[in-house]
C-alpha cells in the first residue's frame, strides 16, 4: 500500500472514531451495565466509565446483557485507540452472542485500526448483515478498509452507500469528492 496512503487512513481511524464512536449494544436494567451502555452509546468520556464496565462484568448479568457489556467495554476501548483490547473484549461478547451485528462492525473498525484489512472487511460485512444501527460508520468503515487494499470501486461503492443510508453523513460525502467517475467508452 502506499504509504502516503497507509498515513491518511491512519490518521483518519483516530480522528474519527472517538468522535463518531461506533454502536453501543442495548443492556437491559440499571447498575453499572447500564451506564457502561449509555457511556457507549453517547460517546461519552471513556477514561471515566470504563470502571462501571469492569464492575457490570463482575457480576452476575444475562448473557445477552454480559455479550452487550463485553461490547460497550470495548467500544469505550477503540474510543481510546486501545486496537487490541477493544478487539479482545468484543471477540468475548461475539464468543457469548454471535448475533450480535454492532460486535462485528465494532471488531470490524479495530482491524481497521489494526491495518488488517482484509478481517475488517468480513467482519463489517457480516455486521451489515446481522444489522447495526448505523450503518453509515459501518460502510464507511470498510470503505477505508478497501481503499486501503487498493479496491478502490468497491470504497467508492462504500462511502455512496454510507450517503445512501445517511445523507448529512458528512465524513464520507467529503470522501467521495476525491474521487472522479470516469465512464468507460463502450466496447471496452
Amino acid at each position: 500500500m502506499n504509504p502516503r496512503l497507509a498515513a491518511m487512513l491512519a490518521a483518519a481511524a483516530t480522528a474519527l472514531w472517538p468522535s463518531f464512536g461506533q454502536a453501543a449494544e442495548t443492556v437491559f436494567g440499571a447498575g453499572p451495565a447500564q451506564l457502561c451502555y449509555q457511556a457507549a452509546d453517547e460517546g461519552l468520556p471513556a477514561s471515566d466509565y470504563l470502571i462501571y464496565c469492569n464492575a457490570a462484568l463482575g457480576t452476575s448479568l444475562t448473557p445477552h446483557d454480559r455479550a452487550a457489556t463485553y461490547i460497550n467495554r470495548g467500544v469505550l476501548k477503540l474510543g481510546l485507540a486501545q486496537y487490541d483490547a477493544a478487539a479482545e473484549d468484543f471477540t468475548a461478547g461475539l464468543a457469548i452472542n454471535d448475533c450480535l451485528g454492532e460486535g462485528y462492525v465494532d471488531l470490524g473498525a479495530t482491524e481497521v485500526g489494526r491495518k488488517l484489512y482484509a478481517e475488517a472487511i468480513a467482519n463489517i460485512t457480516k455486521g451489515l448483515t446481522l444489522g447495526t444501527k448505523q450503518p453509515q460508520v459501518a460502510y464507511f468503515d470498510r470503505a477505508m478498509a478497501n481503499e486501503a487494499l487498493g479496491n478502490l470501486r468497491a470504497a467508492y461503492d462504500d462511502y455512496r452507500q454510507a450517503v445512501a443510508v445517511a445523507p448529512d453523513f458528512n465524513p464520507a460525502k467529503n470522501e467521495l469528492k476525491r474521487f472522479k467517475v470516469v465512464e468507460k467508452p463502450s466496447g471496452t
